[in-house]
């Protein structure tokens, strides 16, 4: 839905398209697993070696667009 596709679209600007090529959170969305999808973004928080807050609101903003 378009829900899904603002919050991978979202993704990839920020990440990067190699990285959600590469990703879990593609092989679980492509495989029909919805939820298991939403909850990858979580794991992708951190820069520098460190967990950012604001990465990590941003991920979960886009976890609940993706399960909408």
């Amino acid at each position: 839905n378009q829900n899904q596709f603002d919050a991978l679209a979202s993704f990839a600007f920020n990440c990067g398209l190699g990285a959600l090529e590469a990703s879990t959170l593609r092989r679980l969305y492509n495989a029909g697993d919805i939820e298991g999808a939403a909850v990858e973004f979580l794991k992708w928080n951190m820069g520098g070696g460190r967990v950012l807050p604001g990465l990590t609101r941003r991920r979960q903003a886009e976890m609940q667009l993706m399960l909408q």
